[in-house]
């Protein structure tokens, strides 16, 4: 249970108790990130659907406010840094990292966050009724991403969470939870748009910013929360 714990000691801000844990443990805890998704997802799903009963606005505003709640809007800060470096650098890579190093937030930043908010609320409001239930499944499936990421793109900064991660993911994970989105997605087609995703972000980061970083990483999984998100309900219309 250590890796697990860990997992959603640092995707969640739910309680968790403390553990001691060695490399091999944190190696294995990113190796869950999927599984911590699906306790996101659960209770995000589960605020959707409670408010729902009182109007499907009640519940996109409950699921979204869970959704920030229980990540601690970690990946959204590193999607507002990720495009507060974008709209400063002007092509130089060094000034890129030092802008998504800076702890203060600009222009950039703060319209991506309203834009990716908004977004997510209509499209959980679309959801509210009959598709809630895949919600629970969207943020599993878009913390696949991370390990794909980590093994196909260079870790920008040698000593930071990208490079953890490259170091820690196997081919075989990747593999495997590649597999297991595919499965489900039989069951439930939208959820196989997600490895469709993963793979545009991983050309997109490559050819803007040669490789990845912890901000990164927290900016592609709400990006393809937000893809799911959108498919889920083009799939969902009658």
């Amino acid at each position: 249970m250590t890796p697990l714990i860990l997992a959603l000691s640092f995707l969640t801000r739910l309680p968790m108790p403390r553990v001691e844990a060695d490399e091999a443990d944190f190696a294995a805890a990113i190796r869950l990130y999927p599984v911590a998704g699906l306790v996101i997802g659960a209770i995000v799903a589960g605020a959707l659907r409670l408010g729902a009963i009182v109007d499907p606005w009640a519940g996109a505003l409950a699921a979204l406010i869970a959704w920030v709640w229980v990540t601690g809007a970690l990946h959204l800060d590193g999607l507002a840094d990720l495009s507060d470096g974008l709209g400063a650098a002007h092509g130089d890579r060094s000034r890129l990292l030092a802008v998504m190093a800076d702890p203060h937030i600009g222009s950039f930043g703060v319209v991506t966050l309203v834009m990716q908010l908004l977004a997510k609320l209509v499209l959980l409001h679309a959801l509210a009724l009959a598709a809630w239930p895949i919600v629970a499944l969207i943020p599993a499936a878009a913390r696949v991403g991370p390990l794909i990421w980590a093994r196909v793109l260079p870790p920008l900064r040698p000593a930071g969470l990208g490079a953890l991660v490259s170091r820690a993911v196997r081919p075989f994970d990747m593999i495997a939870w590649i597999m297991t989105v595919l499965i489900l997605g039989l069951v439930y087609p939208p959820l196989a748009t997600a490895p469709l995703a993963i793979i545009a972000l991983s050309l997109w980061f490559r050819r803007k910013l040669g490789g990845v970083t912890g901000d990164v990483h927290g900016a592609g999984i709400e990006l393809t929360e937000t893809a799911l998100l959108l498919a889920a309900v083009l799939y969902a219309r009658p």
